[in-house]
């Protein structure tokens, strides 16, 4: 058919600016003409000035004004450690930086990683190993870069009641209730008895490069059970391994875990506490059980789209503190606010009954079993938002003991591969123009730090972790590749 070609994107962008700003200029314009008035008699002393568009209106007019691309798609899986996103959303921080976003849940990470590659969707909720596993050329290749990390420990380790049954009998007991952290040697009989009958012990994890399979493998490891190892010829990576962890999307895992399709799983919250309220399983080890600090999830975007619309960037991460600091603000006072936002169908979906615990401070490991976790989801607080090089080059280490990086590499090459794509440069720009504007206080979003936070041996198996020697950390190591 004839007629005028199609209008490119970025033409239709240009476009909407020069509309705003030729708005901008009407409004002021408009403002000293009223403000003139159409009186002839009024003594000159009497006449307002021509600009009479206050400084903040003004403001406010012309937000957004000089961002590169204003209406933006973010992703999310349905997890509440999605949190900054949802609720700069709902709360107007993406408003208030000028940008018009929309956010949209995404059926799994697989289609969520490909869609922020194809540019389908501007950025989104990430798995900090996704970004890496990309820029190494596990699974995909791509450059995704990462300004924010979306909070520390809100996952969780759930087996099934049959299989807590044999666990059990193998755990300390306290006052009629399991003594936490619980150590994976407790799942040793369980296995030994499928295993005996020649039967697989099948456990879920959400994706490949996912923390929930590094922390799952982590815990597993500890306890002396090997959970397996990716090679060339198996890409599952259940070689060796005395059970076989395989992918289950999140939402998914009650369901599939009821089903007796797997024995177990990890994942974040509400998909644990869901187990427990339908009473088909128990929460046998959470977050930081694991690991004191686990660096759960992150937000990304392909890095050239970041070099196109830096402006925008800025101003989606400036939106996500805002986000970080409402969810910790005042020991969590606007979290049960957070928890029903969550429940809507368009987020979470989950009962509000299932997600309110642990995001507010406590935790139900069986029915009943009510216990406080102080140190589960934190967004904002001890700087739980900057995007450490040390948590990079952890997800490196175990992907490098568990097989998916194939031969050993020198310690630079961890610190390089992290700088490239945990870009803390970006989130220190929204921070200290977010401090400069009143919004915060520098101590809350300006650590004094070098990217790598101080050697810990705050995991369960108490091996120290160093994150400028991760060839001495994989050395420590007792299963899995050592170098």
């Amino acid at each position: 058919m004839g007629g005028l070609p199609p209008i490119e994107k970025d033409e239709v962008e240009r476009m909407r600016k020069l509309h705003r700003r030729w708005m901008i200029g009407t409004l002021v314009t408009l403002g000293g003409v009223l403000a003139l008035g159409c009186g002839k008699d009024k003594k000159p002393k009497e006449e307002a000035p021509v600009a009479q568009v206050s400084a903040a209106k003004l403001a406010e007019l012309t937000k957004g004004a000089d961002l590169e691309k204003t209406d933006l798609k973010l992703g999310f899986i349905k997890l509440t450690d999605c949190a900054p996103l949802l609720i700069a959303k709902e709360k107007g921080f993406f408003e208030k930086e000028g940008l018009n976003v929309t956010v949209e849940a995404q059926a799994n990470w697989k289609v969520l990683l490909d869609r922020v590659i194809s540019g389908e969707l501007d950025g989104s909720h990430i798995l900090p190993g996704q970004a890496l596993g990309a820029a190494i050329g596990f699974g995909t290749q791509a450059e995704i870069v990462i300004p924010f990390a979306m909070g520390v420990n809100t996952l969780a380790v759930t087996v099934s009641n049959d299989v807590w049954a044999k666990m059990k009998t193998q755990v300390k007991v306290e006052d009629g209730k399991a003594v936490h952290p619980i150590s994976a040697a407790t799942l040793k009989p369980a296995i030994a008895e499928y295993r005996a009958k020649g039967k697989p012990f099948p456990l879920g994890m959400v994706f490949p490069t996912s923390t929930h399979n590094y922390v799952l493998r982590y815990w597993l490891a500890a306890g002396g059970i090997h959970p397996g190892v990716y090679t060339a010829g198996d890409t599952t990576g259940t070689k060796d391994g005395e059970v076989q962890i395989s992918v289950t999307p999140p939402p998914q895992m009650p369901s599939t875990l009821e089903a007796g399709t797997i024995f177990g799983y990890s994942v974040g919250e509400p998909w644990n506490q869901q187990a427990v309220m339908r009473g088909i399983g128990v929460p046998v080890a959470i977050a930081n059980d694991i690991w004191e600090r686990v660096p759960e999830k992150a937000f990304g975007m392909r890095k050239d789209w970041l070099e196109k619309h830096p402006k925008t960037a800025l101003a989606v991460v400036k939106a996500l503190l805002r986000a970080a600091q409402w969810m910790d603000a005042e020991n969590g006072k606007n979290r049960q606010e957070a928890a029903k936002i969550f429940s809507k169908k368009e987020y979470i979906g989950a009962d509000y009954d299932v997600i309110v615990g642990p995001i507010t401070g406590t935790y139900q490991y069986e029915k009943g079993d009510i216990r406080p976790v102080p140190d589960f989801y934190i967004f904002l607080n001890d700087h739980a938002s900057y995007p450490y090089y040390s948590d990079a080059v952890w997800y490196l280490t175990q992907m490098r003991r568990w097989g998916q990086i194939a031969e050993s590499k020198p310690a630079q090459w961890y610190f390089d591969i992290a700088k490239k794509v945990y870009r803390s440069d970006i989130h220190q720009q929204a921070a200290k123009a977010l401090v400069e504007e009143g919004s915060f206080k520098a101590e809350e979003v300006i650590p004094n730090t070098d990217g790598f936070l101080p050697p810990t041996k705050g995991f369960i198996d108490g091996i120290e972790y160093d994150g400028k020697k991760p060839l001495e950390y994989l050395k420590a190591q007792t299963l899995g590749n050592k170098d």
